[in-house]
């Protein structure tokens, strides 16, 4: 797959009750200027019914990402083989495909992928033509296995100037063994944007109370957002970074802000040198 460098992350206008007037506009317009990467999951309450309904008649023109592990809705356990299976078929429903082109499991322990039965669910769904690619998508050292166990052909993780133990982790593993790498989270939440007061948002606080203590200069400027994201898309490992909005007009800014390129090597050093300094050993990856 030859992927944008920016992808649409559909978390949001499903836990978020974006109207599907909006969705429509978003991913269309998104679509019409260059954007060829839509990745959601079964868990994002409606996001799945959403996508399909603003943009499976253009199916042939983006490349189509979910992901499956937890039961929403389906009376099994999280991670069962029978519910995982009865996952993936719902999804291609309510994605209105029949075949998508990655499915992932969803921040799954590396117990969970050690049993093997997971994996192997999603091996039968390729094999049976419901998906082309199987992925991981998750961080940390459930991550690191997920890369070193050979089963997967992409990673799906955390990488941004406040979430940055992939850079060393897991990424160059990744590109060693030819894994395609989407980073979620790439602005960090934009948690900076709160202040000194904490996020309402329970899923930025982590991320807000990093921030706090790494002080990046450029926080306090214009090109805050920018340079946050242009920093994740200068990983060399990143294939595409996936940006979630329910803002019709974001993906035209987010946009302007990935064609201004790569950081400079100093800007890029920087930001590394100051987690090098103020980050401890607990600052892991977040979901």
């Amino acid at each position: 797959m030859v992927v944008s460098v920016l992808g649409f992350g559909g978390a949001e206008i499903g836990f978020e009750a974006a109207p599907q007037t909006d969705v429509d506009k978003l991913l269309n317009a998104a679509l019409d200027s260059g954007l060829n990467v839509i990745d959601t999951g079964e868990c994002y309450a409606d996001s799945e019914q959403k996508i399909g309904a603003a943009v499976a008649s253009r199916r042939g023109d983006f490349y189509l990402f979910t992901k499956c592990g937890h039961s929403s809705g389906f009376d099994l356990p999280d991670w069962d083989p029978k519910m995982l299976a009865m996952t993936v078929d719902r999804s291609l429903q309510r994605l209105q495909t029949d075949c998508v082109d990655l499915i992932q499991l969803h921040s799954c322990s590396e117990a969970i992928l050690r049993q093997g039965d997971a994996i192997e669910v999603l091996q039968r769904a390729r094999e049976a033509g419901k998906t082309r690619y199987i992925g991981y998508s998750g961080d940390t050292l459930d991550a690191l296995y997920a890369v070193e166990c050979g089963a997967f052909d992409s990673l799906q993780t955390s990488v941004n100037i406040a979430d940055q133990e992939c850079v060393t982790l897991t990424l160059p593993k990744a590109a060693e063994r030819g894994m395609a790498v989407i980073a979620k989270r790439p602005v960090a939440n934009v948690a900076w944007r709160s202040g000194s007061t904490p996020p309402i948002n329970g899923y930025y606080r982590t991320y807000w109370e990093r921030l706090q203590k790494l002080r990046f200069q450029f926080l306090e400027g214009e090109d805050a957002v920018s340079t946050a994201l242009r920093f994740t898309l200068s990983q060399p490992a990143i294939s595409v970074a996936i940006v979630g909005t329910k803002n019709p007009s974001r993906w035209a800014v987010n946009s302007a802000y990935a064609r201004l390129g790569a950081l400079s090597d100093l800007d890029l050093q920087s930001i590394r040198d100051r987690w090098a300094q103020v980050a401890p050993s607990d600052w892991v990856g977040q979901q």
